[in-house]
C-alpha cells in the first residue's frame, strides 16, 4: 500500500503544479482586469478589493471588442461548417471507397500537414489580393478551409477506416447510392469524430492571428485575437483594458472546453481502433 500511496503522490504533485501553472495566468488577468489604473500601478499583484467591470464594459463598448467578437464568430463558424463538409466527404472516399489513385491522394494530403503556413504565405497573399478577396469574410474563411483541411480529412479517413465495410456493404445492397451511404449512414456514425474535429478547428480558427492579420488588416474586418493583440499597443498605459480584452477573448474557449471536454476525447480516440 505506501507502495501505491508514493506512487499515485509522486504523479498527483507533478500534476497538480501544472494544473496551477495552467490556472494562474487566466487568474491573474481577471484579478488585473477588476483593478482601476491606479490600483495596478500601485501593486499589480495584490488581489482587488472589489469586482469591478468597467474595464470589460469599455473593453466590449468604447474599444471595439463587440465588432471583432462578431467578425470572429462569422469567420470561425462558416470555417467551420465548410470544414466538416468537405472533410467528412473526402475521408469518406478515401476510407471506404476505393479508387485509382486514392492512396497517393491520401499520402499527398497527408504531406500537406507538414507544410508550414509561412512557407506559402506570401504567394498566398498575392493570389488572394488579385482575386481581390482581401479584407472580405469569405477570403479569410477559404484561407483557413485550405490550411486547416488536411487535418480534418486525415482524422475523419482515419475514422471512416474503422468503420466495418459490412456496414457499407448493406447500405448499398438496400438500393442507396454512394451519396446516401455517405448522407444516411456515414455521417450520424461519424458525429463522435466530427464533433471532435468541429471543436478542434474551431480552436484554431479562433486562436489564430497570423492569417486573420494578413487577411484582415483594415481595424473594421480584425477577428477577435488581432483586435487584443492590438490593444496591447494603443493602451499600454491602461493595462487594465488590455487585460479586459483578453479575458473576453479568452472567456469563449475556456467555456467550450469545460462543456465539451468528455466529447473531445471520445473523438479524438473513437478512430484509434478497429470495432
Amino acid at each position: 500500500m505506501s507502495g501505491t500511496r508514493l506512487t499515485k503522490w509522486v504523479v498527483a504533485v507533478p500534476m497538480a503544479v501544472l494544473a496551477l501553472a495552467t490556472l494562474y495566468p487566466l487568474v491573474f488577468t481577471a484579478n488585473v482586469a477588476m483593478k482601476t489604473r491606479r490600483e495596478y500601478i500601485l501593486d499589480r499583484f495584490s488581489l482587488t478589493g472589489s469586482l469591478r467591470w468597467d474595464n470589460i464594459v469599455k473593453a466590449w463598448t468604447s474599444v471595439g471588442m463587440s465588432r471583432y467578437f462578431l467578425n470572429s464568430v462569422i469567420v470561425v463558424v462558416c470555417s467551420v461548417v465548410l470544414l466538416l463538409l468537405l472533410g467528412s466527404m473526402a475521408g469518406f472516399a478515401l476510407g471506404r471507397l476505393r479508387f485509382r489513385g486514392s492512396r497517393a491522394l491520401f499520402l499527398g494530403i497527408l504531406a500537406a500537414l507538414f507544410i508550414p503556413f509561412q512557407v506559402i504565405m506570401v504567394p498566398l497573399a498575392r493570389i488572394m489580393a488579385d482575386a481581390g478577396l482581401i479584407d472580405t469574410y469569405p477570403g479569410l474563411v477559404l484561407v483557413y478551409v485550405a490550411q486547416f483541411l488536411p487535418f480534418t480529412i486525415f482524422l475523419m479517413t482515419s475514422y471512416y477506416s474503422t468503420v466495418p465495410a459490412e456496414i457499407v456493404d448493406a447500405a448499398r445492397i438496400d438500393g442507396n447510392s454512394v451519396y446516401g451511404v455517405y448522407w444516411r449512414i456515414m455521417l450520424p456514425m461519424g458525429a463522435p469524430a466530427l464533433l471532435s474535429v468541429g471543436v478542434l478547428n474551431a480552436l484554431f480558427c479562433w486562436n489564430d492571428v497570423l492569417i486573420a492579420l494578413l487577411m484582415m488588416p483594415s481595424a473594421e474586418h480584425r477577428t477577435l485575437m488581432v483586435g487584443v493583440t492590438s490593444l496591447r499597443g494603443q493602451y499600454s498605459d491602461d493595462i487594465p483594458t488590455f487585460a479586459s480584452g483578453v479575458l473576453i477573448a479568452a472567456i469563449p474557449v475556456l467555456v467550450v472546453y469545460l462543456f465539451l471536454q468528455r466529447q473531445i476525447a471520445d473523438g479524438v480516440t473513437a478512430g484509434s481502433t478497429k470495432g
